[in-house]
C-alpha cells in the first residue's frame, strides 16, 4: 500500500512538473514574442508538409488538447488563410454593404472561389514567405475575380491586372509570344514586390493598398494636401475616387465571408492544403495543342493554366513555365521523350525588308493565307521592316531563337495601295520621254510666267516656315 501510495505520488509529481513545464515554455514563446515563421522553421515544416500557425504565439488547454497538436498539417487550406490575417477587422458601413453584394450572389462567389482553386495555394506560400498580411492573397479576387485572363478597358492585364507600363517597371515580358502579366508565377511575384515597395513607401498596409489601386503619386499628393491642412493622413482621411475609397473595404469584406462564410450563408468550395500545380519546362519549341494532348488535357483547360502564350507555339528559348495539374505532369514527361515527330507546327522570324505576305511565302515557301490567318493580316496589307512574323513550320526556318524570342518586336503593316501609288503618265510619255506641250500653250505659260514675276517683284516676301511654326507653336502654348 505505502509503494502504491509512493507511485502515485510520484505520479502526480511528474505530471504537476510537466504542466510547469509546458506553461513556462507557452509563456516564454509570448513573452518574448517568439518568431514562429523563422527560415529554419519554415524550410523544417515545408520539408514535413506540416505549417505552423501565424501571428501570436499559439496556447493550448493541455487538459482538453495536445501539445503536438500544434505541429498538426492544415488540412484545408482557408484555416491557413484566416490564420494568417493581420488586418483589423472592420464591420464599416462600406465593409456590410460589400459583404452583402457578395452573399446575396452565392453563384458569383462561387464561380470566384472555384477558379482560385488552381491558383490560391501557391500565392498563400508566398505571402507567407514574405511574412505579408495573409489578405494580400485574397486581393485577386477584387482585382480580377481570380480570372488571369482578364483584361480591363485601361489595358490592366491578367489576375494582379497589371498595366503595360507598370508590367515593364517590374520585368514582366510583355511581346506577341507571351504575356507575363497573365503568368500566374510571374505575376503573383511582381504584385507582391510591389506591395512589399509600397508598404515601405507608406508604412501603411491601407495606403499600400490605396496606392496599388490609384497609384503611389495619388496617393502621396493626397497625403501632403491633408499634411497642409493639418488634417490626419490614414485611409480613411483622405480624398480619392470612389474606386480607390471602395477597394480596402472590398477585400474586408471578402476576409469577413473567407472567416465566417455561413454567417453570410455561403459555402466556400474545399481547398486541400497542398500545391495545384507542377511547373515544367523545355528547351524546344512546343505547339500549343500538343503540349495539352500530352499533359492528356483539353486546350481549354491548358490555356486557363497557361494563359501568358499569345501564340499557338511555345517558345523553348524563352525558357517558358508550363503549369501543369499534379496528376499530370508526369504524363507530359512521357509522351514528351516518347514521341518521335516534330514538336512544333509553327516558328517565327524577323522582316528584315518591308514585304507583302505573298513575297515572303514565295521567298521562304511557306502558305501565304496561313501566314494571313495566323497573324491576322488583312489582305492588301503589306508587312514593315522590324515586324516578328509567325509562319508555318518548314525546311528553311527551324526552332525560333533565343533573342527573337526574348525580344520579338510587334507586327507593323501598311497598305499595300500606298506603297505603290506613282505619279500618272500619258501614252506619250510612256517609254520614259516627256511628252511635249503644244506651241499655243507653251506661249501662254511663258506670258503668264512673265506676269507673275513681274507681280512677285512688288509684293513683301514671305516670312521664313520657321517662323510661322513657331507662331502656331506658341498659339497653341497659350
Amino acid at each position: 500500500m505505502q509503494s502504491f501510495l509512493t507511485s502515485l505520488s510520484l505520479s502526480r509529481l511528474c505530471r504537476l512538473l510537466t504542466i510547469v513545464m509546458v506553461a513556462s515554455v507557452l509563456s516564454a514563446c509570448a513573452t518574448t514574442g517568439e518568431d514562429w515563421s523563422d527560415s529554419n522553421s519554415n524550410k523544417q515544416t515545408a520539408k514535413n508538409g506540416k505549417y505552423s500557425k501565424s501571428g501570436k504565439a499559439p496556447r493550448v488547454n493541455i487538459d482538453k488538447d495536445s501539445v503536438g497538436a500544434l505541429d498538426a498539417p492544415y488540412n484545408d487550406l482557408w484555416d491557413r488563410i484566416r490564420d494568417g490575417f493581420e488586418l483589423e477587422d472592420s464591420n464599416s458601413p462600406l465593409v456590410i454593404k460589400h459583404v452583402r453584394y457578395y452573399s446575396s450572389r452565392p453563384d458569383y462567389v462561387d464561380r470566384m472561389m472555384s477558379r482560385s482553386s488552381r491558383y490560391l495555394f501557391y500565392i498563400v506560400e508566398e505571402v507567407e514567405r514574405r511574412k505579408m498580411p495573409m489578405e494580400l492573397a485574397l486581393l485577386p479576387f477584387i482585382e480580377s475575380a481570380f480570372n488571369p485572363e482578364a483584361f480591363s478597358r485601361a489595358k490592366a492585364s491578367g489576375m494582379w491586372q497589371f498595366m503595360p507600363a507598370t508590367g515593364k517597371d517590374f520585368k514582366l515580358t510583355q511581346n506577341i509570344f507571351r504575356d507575363e502579366r497573365r503568368d500566374v508565377i510571374q505575376s503573383t511575384d511582381a504584385a507582391l514586390d510591389y506591395l512589399q515597395r509600397l508598404y515601405k513607401m507608406f508604412g501603411d498596409w491601407e495606403l499600400a493598398l490605396a496606392a496599388y489601386n490609384w497609384g503611389e503619386g495619388n496617393v502621396s499628393k493626397a497625403i501632403k494636401r491633408n499634411q497642409a491642412k493639418k488634417l490626419p493622413t490614414d485611409y480613411a482621411s483622405l480624398k480619392m475616387p470612389d474606386e480607390t475609397r471602395n477597394y480596402v473595404p472590398k477585400l474586408l469584406a471578402i476576409k469577413n465571408i473567407v472567416t465566417n462564410p455561413k454567417s453570410y450563408g455561403l459555402t466556400l468550395p474545399t481547398l486541400e492544403n497542398h500545391p495545384y500545380f507542377v511547373i515544367v519546362t523545355t528547351e524546344k519549341d512546343i505547339d500549343v495543342d500538343l503540349a495539352a494532348e500530352f499533359a492528356r488535357m483539353t486546350v481549354e483547360e491548358f490555356k486557363a493554366m497557361n494563359p501568358s502564350f499569345n501564340k499557338p507555339v511555345i517558345l523553348g528559348a524563352s525558357e517558358p513555365q508550363i503549369l501543369l495539374p499534379f496528376g499530370r505532369a508526369e504524363s507530359f514527361q512521357e509522351n514528351l521523350l516518347q514521341y518521335t515527330g516534330r514538336l512544333s507546327s509553327w516558328t517565327a522570324i524577323r522582316v528584315a525588308n518591308r514585304e507583302t505576305v505573298d513575297q515572303l511565302a514565295t521567298r521562304l515557301d511557306v502558305d501565304a493565307n496561313q501566314v494571313r490567318q495566323i497573324n491576322n493580316i488583312p489582305k492588301g496589307m503589306r508587312i514593315k521592316a522590324g515586324s516578328t512574323v509567325l509562319i508555318p513550320r518548314g525546311g528553311k526556318v527551324g526552332d525560333v531563337a533565343e533573342h527573337l524570342a526574348n525580344n520579338a518586336g510587334k507586327l507593323m503593316l501598311e497598305r499595300e495601295a500606298a506603297a505603290k501609288a506613282k505619279p500618272k503618265t500619258t501614252a506619250n510619255n510612256a517609254s520614259g520621254s516627256k511628252a511635249k506641250k503644244p506651241a499655243s500653250k507653251q506661249a501662254s505659260n511663258k506670258q503668264s510666267t512673265n506676269k507673275q514675276t513681274a507681280n512677285n517683284t512688288n509684293k513683301p516676301k514671305p516670312k521664313p516656315q520657321a517662323d510661322s511654326k513657331v507662331a502656331a507653336n506658341e498659339k497653341k502654348s497659350n
